[in-house]
Formats: structure tokens, C-alpha cells, sequence
């Protein structure tokens, strides 16, 4: 194949409404050193507060739908660690990062990987920024330069270290995810070691110090199999806090459509035509990733429609 493939505008169109990507509510991060404001917020019953642990936090299902159940600051303990997430319309919106929180018989406990695509706009982005401080928090409570344990200041987005002062902030992981195209338009795909038999994905990776997020797309794609890459094109980004990566979307044309897996990462990779991928689905020999995954999108934008929900292989949520 050419390397001076000239992909299509409609290629080059940016993805749009990715699942965890849709948050309305302001982050006012210029409030997150005001004390006297986030105490009068706190103090205000208008205000809700989002219970979250690691990647769970407590939702009412309404016709079948996820709600984030939401609490004024009075129902929750005076001891949580508390984030302030943002404003919106009068009403501050803070998470707190407990372990357990007294919920009506209608609520439950449920993963931001399970409901992140039924969520509405503002709730998906309440959601994955308290589910991105909480891993961050449990990750690092001890200072990186001398091992004291940090406190929690500026509103959850800072950890201060009391022996020396070091200031510790949220990080973020950037990594690439990418559906490569051959010259018959071809969707190469790969099922990762670890997965069951028959879960595909596209590729992905990441980004390494000294290497620009394309610069990464071509190197994890020869890595783990074998296919040469010519033309990239970027189409969005979505958070994905698991713990704490941003994966960057893109589409990518190869110039050597050779495979040779790595067996270490990728077991198995294959090129699929629209119709064999959709004949695999139907049948049931292959599932793809859920709506909730960037990846999903990828493969919707090259397929040309929204692809049925059962060809989703079934969530996985650790333990």
C-alpha cells in the first residue's frame, strides 16, 4: 500500500459525545484555594456531594437508566477526604472518598466502566473526575522525595508534603488506541494474552518519554504486530481512569499490511472486512469492546453505523 494515502475528510472528522468525555459542570478550579467559599458551598443545602470508591459510586436506576444518587454535605461523615468537583447554576459539586455510605434500599453501588455510557452529560463527568482523584489519592499518600505521608489541600486537586513542603498534583497517563486500515480498508484488530478466546480490540499503548503521541501510534502497532504504519490521523481523546489514563484516538493507515504478532501483549491480531467482522459477531466468535470504550467508537467510525450491542464482549470490573 502507498504511503501517501490521502484519507478522506470524513476520515479526518473528530469523534463526537465519547462516553466519558460529556462533562457540563465548570471545574471553577480558581474557588480551589478560596477557604472562605468552599466552606460557605459546603455549609449550603444545595450543594450535592458524589460518594466514590476507586471506580464505584452510588446510582438509582430509573427506567432502567443510572442516576448518580447525590447527597447534601450534612449525610455524609465529617471525616471523608473531600474533592470539590465544580459549579454549576448555584449548585457546588463535591465527591468524598469513603469506603461506605448508608444508601436507600433503591441504590446501589455500580462501576463507572458498567454505566459510564448511560449516564447523562452531567453525571459522566462528575463521575470520571471523582473516579480520576480517587485512584489518584489511594496511589499516593506518601511523598515521592521523602516517604512522609502528604496532606490533602486545595480542594482535593493538591497533596502537600508537612516535612518539606514538596507539592504533589494529579497525573495523567497519556496513551494511544488506534484501528489501523489497509488498502482494502480492512480493520486490523488483536485479542490481547490475558483475554478469553474471541475478544478483539484495536491496539493500543503507552505514549514513552521522548515520543510524540503519532510517533507512539506507529511504534506500538509494529510492536505488537508486525504492521507497518503510514498516514495517522487523530479523531479525540477520552479520560479513562482506570487508574489514570488519557487515550488518544486515531486512525491509522498501514504501508506493510504483514503480521507477526508479539505473543507477548497481542496473541492474536487479523484483518477484517466489514463483513466478515460482522458475520463473526453475529455468530458469536468474536466480541468487541464495550460502549463505554473509545475503542468501540473507532470501530464504529470505519464500520459506518452504530454497531449492535450485543457484539460487546461482557464489561470486566476488578475486585
Amino acid at each position: 500500500m502507498s504511503a501517501t494515502i490521502d484519507p478522506s475528510e470524513a476520515d479526518r472528522s473528530l469523534l463526537g459525545a465519547l462516553s466519558l468525555s460529556r462533562g457540563t459542570v465548570d471545574k471553577a478550579a480558581h474557588y480551589r484555594q478560596d477557604e472562605s467559599w468552599l466552606h460557605q458551598k459546603w455549609a449550603d443545602e444545595r450543594t450535592r456531594v458524589l460518594a466514590v470508591n476507586t471506580s464505584r459510586a452510588p446510582a438509582r436506576f430509573v427506567d432502567g437508566v443510572p442516576q448518580l444518587y447525590l447527597v447534601a454535605p450534612i449525610e455524609v461523615s465529617s471525616e471523608a477526604s473531600r474533592v470539590f468537583l465544580g459549579h454549576e447554576v448555584g449548585v457546588a459539586y463535591f465527591a468524598v472518598l469513603t469506603e461506605s455510605l448508608d444508601l436507600p434500599v433503591d441504590v446501589e453501588w455500580v462501576d463507572l466502566r458498567v454505566v459510564g455510557a448511560q449516564l447523562n452529560d452531567r453525571d459522566a463527568g462528575l463521575m470520571v473526575t471523582a473516579v480520576g482523584l480517587d485512584h489518584w489519592h489511594r496511589a499516593h499518600p506518601m511523598c515521592s522525595r521523602c516517604g512522609t505521608a502528604t496532606e490533602l489541600v486545595s480542594a482535593g486537586w493538591m497533596r502537600r508534603c508537612p516535612h518539606d513542603g514538596f507539592e504533589h498534583y494529579p497525573r495523567t497517563d497519556p496513551a494511544i488506541i488506534v484501528l489501523v486500515r489497509d488498502e482494502d480498508d480492512r480493520a486490523l484488530l488483536g485479542r490481547q494474552a490475558r483475554w478469553e478466546k474471541g475478544w478483539f480490540s484495536t491496539l493500543a499503548g503507552f505514549v514513552e518519554p521522548g515520543e510524540s503521541a503519532e510517533d507512539a501510534v506507529r511504534r506500538e502497532v509494529a510492536e505488537e504486530s508486525g504492521v507497518r504504519v503510514g498516514e495517522v490521523v487523530f479523531l479525540g481523546s477520552q479520560p479513562w481512569p482506570f487508574p489514570s489514563s488519557l487515550m488518544f484516538g486515531y486512525h491509522a493507515w498501514a504501508t506493510d499490511p504483514s503480521i507477526e504478532v508479539d505473543g507477548t501483549e497481542i496473541e492474536e491480531a487479523r484483518w477484517f472486512s466489514r463483513d466478515e467482522l460482522a458475520a463473526a459477531c453475529q455468530e458469536g466468535s468474536v466480541s468487541l469492546p464495550p460502549a463505554v470504550s473509545i475503542a468501540r467508537r473507532l470501530i464504529e467510525r470505519w464500520y459506518g453505523s452504530e454497531l449492535p450491542g450485543d457484539w460487546s464482549r461482557p464489561i470486566q470490573v476488578p475486585r
